[in-house]
């Protein structure tokens, strides 16, 4: 008796969602094809599919393969961008990181009548209920937090007669300028920054617009950071009834209060800080059952205290969700009266403070910990300099009575920290931060990388003890707290990353749950080594972005179990929710958090500063290219010595090595031939020369192009070329001696590079990076320990 074999019948669209989002890493349509038992004629079928769940955001295409695109979060802000057939809203992501492929679409339902707040509309952005669909995400609006907005932000240019040109500070609009005719100008003056209205046209030549806004003058580069400000919408100004409160506010009271007043507690700040929120004591536990162990107190101001829930102080606060630091000047979350005079922990002053009380192993591990709400008064206001030099031998007349008694004690409480530390072994990327250093004028004096030091580490270790005990007593009382949280690597980056590190003949064993300390033996591999600039920034690229989250998933990164953020309530508003709350589960008073605060609720808060802090950071890092780009505006056609940040298909970005500034090298300005990306060495790789340029490559560059109102550079490559595939680095590559940067673009496939050329004249073949390392593995060399980051 014969049997027919049965054909299977087409996926459903689940069923390969499911699959897809089971594989680590990226799949074809062969694997896809082969796992359904489809035959040639289901294919076309297939691709097609694929194609529609790419297209809706379900899966990300990358050439001939696809994956599981990044889970979104719950909660989160998106930008509604378009409507479908059905008449359902689309959008994507506000913050996305770009080294994750295209943002999912987000269909968003809309009822027949909806609630106040959330009728939303093409070009809003509107915080989101989000849950995962078969072939897209659906969400519902909570609330729309910006309507559409047309406007262009620009300096305007006066031109004689009248009238003049609006250049946009966007980088994308670099080059693009807008006709402002002399009735359109409002008044507006050369070197004004102002908002625009475009007004269609038609026919050639420029577009024009309308000033409907003037926001201020750019005559200096002491508003450089008007633009970030204004771009970004961050709010400058306070409301009345905010400013009212703040200044009707009165200082602290021992009522209802521990009195910390003769504790010598002190402030450790960089030097020009203006408010000093966190202060901190340590001394020998006593305890003989402890010996060896410390006990450490963290106050943190009461800001609390001062700003109450649902308070117009409070509505301020929650808009900004924390202060944007700019080389020039802050805008801070709250008023100054609050913020530098209140609640900043001045010497010889008493203030109000939420402290914690750590008791400390002499293995580093914190054995318990207390909250208390005390009135204290700061003992000294050190900066990080300071304090390390009278560690190191050279009190000053401040330092000098502190250092036996109180600095000591601190220090050797940190080296028992440090143990703790050491065996939690957090992620410990070698990145050096720039500083920038302006002259009176606001100028550019010039960029420094701030050395890392002890006093640094032992503010930083406190701290994080200190978020950590904040986040163990709100689980154990029960109460909502907004977490501050970092997701593990996706198993699609770490593919990609395993991938990278075959290339240098790095091992990445991964058994068992993925852990820091994978990264760190890699790169404890690298270190002092050429690679080591390169395999730190793909090792960054590989991580997520921490955020705030209502619900608890860890903090990868510091190799937490839970962490919350309760150190900076001045500067950030996440803090002060963990201040309410440790007050309502401790009964300390006024100032807690209410009871109509959910889990619910703080998802929505999380959320909004989420993107809050993103925000600042590349208005923050927008302001910085701003002022560099003014600093080499005059230096057109000087050479630099930089290193490859970032690969695209636009071409090459390059981080210079004194200035830390960024620049793009165009593709079609690179060499002779075609080049094409190679995901898995983050490079571009010539076609008929297999000439390579990869990521954290040292290059010299000629500055061709500056446009410092949008914080543009544009270089050009010196040389012939960058390392031949496979093999040996040209002569005017050097891998060795600049910082590493931030890291910029996104990976995609390539060729496969070519082999190793020999040199004509020695006829040896080069040493390139991965050689380089087995030979002084080899030999037995011990790469040292990684810095702290």
């Amino acid at each position: 008796m014969s049997t027919k074999k049965r054909v299977p019948s087409f996926p459903d669209r689940d069923d390969l969602v499911a699959f897809i989002r089971a594989q680590p890493g990226k799949v074809g349509t062969r694997e896809i094809a082969r796992a359904f038992g489809l035959k040639n004629e289901d294919r076309v079928e297939l691709k097609r599919v694929l194609r529609d769940l790419a297209d809706a955001g379900t899966i990300k295409r990358r050439g001939k393969t696809v994956a599981e695109p990044e889970a979104l979060p719950p909660t989160l802000m998106a930008d509604i961008t378009a409507r479908d057939a059905d008449g359902e809203l689309i959008a994507t992501p506000t913050e996305w990181d770009e080294q994750s492929g295209e943002p999912p679409k987000i269909r968003i339902h809309v009822p027949r009548r909806a609630a106040p707040g959330t009728a939303a509309g093409i070009g809003d952005r509107a915080l989101l209920r989000v849950e995962p669909g078969a072939e897209a995400y659906r969400a519902r609006v909570i609330k729309v937090v910006d309507h559409t907005k047309a406007r262009i932000l620009g300096i305007f240019r006066a031109l004689p007669g009248g009238g003049g040109r609006l250049i946009p500070v966007d980088k994308k609009q670099v080059g693009r300028e807008f006709n402002i005719a002399a009735s359109d100008a409002g008044g507006a003056q050369d070197g004004d920054l102002v908002s625009v209205d475009p007004i269609r046209t038609r026919g050639y030549g420029l577009a024009s617009g309308k000033v409907k806004e003037r926001l201020g003058s750019l005559a200096t580069e002491k508003a450089v950071s008007l633009i970030a400000i204004h771009s970004h919408e961050i709010p400058q100004e306070f409301s009345a009834a905010a400013i009212s409160e703040a200044e009707a506010a009165k200082p602290a009271t021992l009522k209802g209060r521990e009195d910390w007043r003769e504790l010598p507690l002190i402030t450790i700040d960089p030097p020009d800080a203006k408010d000093h929120d966190d202060a901190v004591h340590a001394e020998p536990d006593p305890d003989p059952n402890n010996k060896g162990g410390y006990i450490l107190h963290v106050a943190i101001a009461d800001v609390a205290y001062y700003v109450r829930p649902q308070s117009a102080l409070d509505r301020d606060a929650l808009v900004r969700g924390n202060s944007v630091y700019f080389p020039d000047r802050v805008v801070p979350m709250l008023p100054e009266r609050i913020s530098n005079d209140l609640c900043s922990l001045k010497p010889g002053e008493a203030r109000g403070a939420l402290a914690v009380r750590i008791v400390i192993g002499n293995d580093g591990r914190k054995h318990s910990h207390s909250f208390h709400r005390i009135l204290m008064r700061s003992a000294a206001k050190l900066s990080y300099a300071q304090a390390q030099a009278a560690i190191d031998g050279r009190p000053d007349d401040t330092t000098g009575p502190l250092l036996k008694p109180i600095l000591q004690p601190l220090y050797d409480a940190y080296a028992v920290v440090k143990r703790g530390r050491d065996e939690r072994d957090p992620l410990d990327l070698d990145l050096p931060e720039r500083k920038i250093l302006l002259k009176q004028d606001g100028t550019v004096d010039r960029v420094i990388v701030p050395e890392r030091l002890d006093a640094h580490k032992l503010i930083e270790e406190f701290m994080i003890l200190a978020n950590v005990a904040a986040a163990e007593m709100l689980e154990k009382k029960a109460l909502p707290l907004i977490y501050r949280v970092h997701d593990e690597p996706s198993l699609e980056k770490v593919h990609n990353l395993v991938e990278f590190l075959k290339t240098l003949d790095l091992p990445f064993a991964k058994q068992g749950a993925l852990r820091p300390a994978l990264f760190n033996r890699v790169l404890a591999q690298v270190k002092g080594h050429d690679a080591e600039p390169l395999v730190n920034e793909v090792v960054l690229r590989s991580q997520a972005q921490a955020e705030y989250a209502s619900e608890n998933y860890g903090h990868f990164g510091l190799n937490l179990r839970r962490y919350a953020h309760f150190t900076s309530p001045i500067r950030r508003y996440a803090d002060l929710v963990v201040h309410r709350a440790l007050i309502r589960a401790l009964n300390l008073g006024d100032g807690a958090l209410p009871e109509t605060e959910t889990v619910e609720t703080l998802a929505e808060v999380a959320a909004q500063i989420s993107v809050t802090e993103r925000r600042a950071m590349k208005a923050e890092r927008e302001t910085t290219d701003r002022l560099i780009a003014h600093f080499l505006a005059d230096r057109i056609g000087a050479s630099f010595q930089g290193r490859i940040s970032g690969v695209t298909r636009a071409g090459l970005f390059v981080k210079l090595a004194d200035t830390g500034a960024d620049g793009l090298i165009p593709i079609r300005t690179i060499g002779s031939e075609y080049f094409n990306y190679d995901e898995t060495r983050h490079a571009l790789i010539g076609t008929r020369s297999g000439t390579m340029y990869r990521l954290g490559d040292v290059v010299d560059v000629r500055l061709v192009e500056a446009a410092p109102v949008a914080g543009a550079l544009r270089f050009e490559l010196l040389g012939d070329g960058g390392v031949v595939a496979g093999g040996r680095p040209r002569p005017h590559i050097r891998s060795r001696g600049a910082a590493t940067s931030e890291p910029r673009s996104k990976a995609h496939p390539g060729r496969s590079p070519g082999k190793a050329k020999k040199d004509k004249k020695t006829k040896s073949p080069k040493v390139d990076r991965k050689t380089k390392i087995k030979k002084d593995n080899a030999k037995g060399r011990k790469p040292g320990k990684p810095k702290k980051g």
